[in-house]
């Protein structure tokens, strides 16, 4: 993948963030469509891997096509892909669907939001890399967010198993950040993200078949706020537009804006899940909860702030490591 620049014209500014909104808001409603069909009776890795396949399957085309034949670029980054596949988006998904089966939808995605974070503490401890003053200061603000969100502070029952499966989709999330900002692959965005998606399908397949990983479905009707839908309703939602349509429309708008500027538009999905968590479901943070996840954003947005400038060159920017180098996403 090439490195992406922020010189863009005004134009495709214009166009790129309706587009990377749309994007937020669909990856958004994923958590709160699921919870219907695992309240449902439906496992958190059937919803998972019929999410996948349904991706997948509607991605495969174009990913073929965008190769335009270059399958040497496919098999020199098979490893990459399959931990692409496998980690940053199949374990990243499952792990965040386990946690919304026990948890508010927007709280879960707050909690996996603080990925920026812990790529800059491993890029700090495994390669030298010291944060700047203000990613330091961005990281107390949103971990003090962290904790009033859960609550901690006023002696409420904490979910524990909700809070490991998110804070594990975190872990995935960074990952995720990590394998997309590499700019040597050759490989086209979304042919990694359509690689990445059949390879995801395929290992929760696996992993169910083999009794790893429980799958349990229902084709009774989803109950919602808003009334009572076919089974069928929610899986087509979350397939074909919180996954293919939000992966589409995450690439083209990442090309309009480049990568900083489309990771702090993409920051509208928590808002996104909240909405829709509130519209499908009924949940809504309280007061201490709503404060603590504001500022678990505007500590993940100083975060970034914090970052290199990006690249004006032909070389890969620094910033790239904690912003989606093709606007591909995990959850």
């Amino acid at each position: 993948m090439s490195s992406v620049t922020d010189d863009r014209s005004v134009a495709g500014v214009r166009l790129g963030l309706p587009l990377a909104v749309a994007a937020a808001f669909s990856f958004g409603m994923s958590g709160a469509w699921a919870r219907g069909l695992i309240d449902a009776g439906w496992s958190p890795g059937a919803a998972v891997t019929v999410r996948v396949w349904v991706a997948a399957l509607v991605l495969l085309i174009p990913a073929v096509l965008s190769l335009r034949g270059r399958w040497g670029a496919l098999s020199k980054n098979a490893g990459m892909v399959a931990a692409y596949g496998l980690l940053a988006v199949a374990a990243t998904q499952l792990c965040y669907f386990q946690a919304v089966a026990v948890m508010d939808v927007g709280i879960a995605l707050l909690i996996e939001y603080t990925a920026p974070i812990a790529v800059i503490l491993w890029l700090w401890l495994r390669r030298g890399e010291k944060p700047s003053r203000r990613s330091v200061i961005g990281a107390v603000i949103a971990f003090v967010g962290l904790v009033l969100m859960l609550d901690i502070v006023t002696g409420a029952e904490v979910n524990v198993p909700g809070i490991l499966w998110a804070l594990a989709a975190m872990v995935g999330a960074a990952s995720y950040f990590l394998l997309s900002a590499r700019a040597d692959t050759g490989l086209p965005p979304i042919a990694l993200a359509g690689g990445g998606l059949l390879l995801g399908a395929v290992g929760l397949t696996v992993a169910g078949a083999v009794g790893i990983l429980p799958l349990a479905w229902a084709t009774d009707d989803i109950t919602y706020r808003f009334g009572t839908v076919p089974w069928f309703v929610p899986v087509l939602a979350i397939g074909l537009i919180a996954t293919a349509l939000a992966y589409l429309l995450g690439i083209a708008s990442t090309r309009m804006l480049g990568s900083r500027l489309a990771s702090f538009v993409a920051l509208s999905e928590v808002v996104a899940a909240l909405l829709f968590g509130w519209l499908l479901l009924g949940q809504l943070p309280d007061l201490l909860q709503a404060l603590g996840g504001a500022l678990v954003l505007v500590g993940v947005v100083i975060v970034k702030l914090g970052e290199p400038a990006p690249a004006r060159a032909d070389g890969a920017s620094p910033s790239a490591r904690l912003a989606p180098a093709a606007g591909i996403r995990e959850e």
